[in-house]
């Protein structure tokens, strides 16, 4: 299925690896040139080598999101190499785990500063580029926004505004012509889940398979999300068949949640 996106400029941020990694690498695929953006610039070389690959122009931009001024400079960036702006994605950023009485002040300005100010910044450097091409923006944020609990309460928090944001953004975007959603993202099997997946099978010698069952079942789901799974919804959704939804939130979790 052609959808559409030959010839499309788009923006991903936390690039070098995982969820942001697959986002790039799919909408290479479907002919988008890439400014890919995270903090490893050794890893974010490869995922460019990746897009290359696919026959496409990847520019890379190790930056710290949270700096002052970077947002405006990855948006002068993408005027200069591609003239244009139709697509970005809001991907980068991690929140620290823990008891809330030991969390401190700077590990929650920690989690809103990359994983939601520099999303607010970066749409906002954005916005006259995408409003030009009537382009799109998605947040990937996560289903702890709608699942609070208490180890992964700054977490919460940050996804949670993060939607929000997007909500808000999307009624903006009505009258500008720049579509606005973003996406929980469930159990994807990035690094982050493999090492808990490796700290049970190292702390009681159990194989791979078993291991992975009883997450599984603990989180109640089908099965465990990829990359490749959230670069295809991406890609379909910034795409004109996709284009209708509009300030939508999409829980994509094998059903890990029961309602939204």
């Amino acid at each position: 299925m052609d959808l559409g996106l030959k010839g499309k400029a788009a923006l991903v941020t936390g690039a070098s690896r995982g969820i942001g990694q697959g986002i790039a690498v799919a909408l290479a695929e479907e002919g988008c040139d890439l400014l890919l953006t995270g903090r490893d610039g050794k890893a974010l070389d490869e995922v460019a080598a990746a897009v290359r690959g696919k026959g496409r122009k990847a520019v890379v931009a190790a930056l710290d999101l949270v700096a002052n001024g970077v947002a405006q400079t990855l948006a002068d960036t993408a005027r200069r190499e591609f003239g244009r702006l139709d697509i970005l994605v809001n991907n980068a950023g991690a929140t620290k785990r823990g008891d809330f009485l030991e969390l401190t002040d700077a590990d929650w300005a920690d989690g809103f500063g990359l994983k939601f100010f520099a999303h607010v910044k970066l749409a906002r450097a954005t916005w006259p580029m995408l409003r030009e091409s009537k382009g799109s923006l998605v947040t990937i944020a996560g289903i702890g926004g709608k699942e609070a609990e208490a180890e992964f309460c700054i977490g919460s928090s940050v996804n949670a505004a993060c939607v929000a944001f997007s909500k808000a953004l999307a009624d903006r975007g009505k009258a500008d012509g720049v579509q606005v959603n973003s996406v929980n993202p469930g159990r994807v099997e990035t690094e982050r889940l493999w090492r808990r997946f490796r700290a049970l099978m190292e702390s009681s010698g159990r194989d791979e398979a078993s291991v992975r069952e009883e997450f599984r079942q603990e989180f109640n789901i089908s099965r465990f999300g990829t990359v490749d799974d959230l670069g295809g919804l991406i890609a379909f959704l910034v795409s004109p068949r996709g284009r209708w939804l509009h300030g939508a939130t999409i829980d994509m979790d094998g059903g890990e949640l029961r309602a939204s």
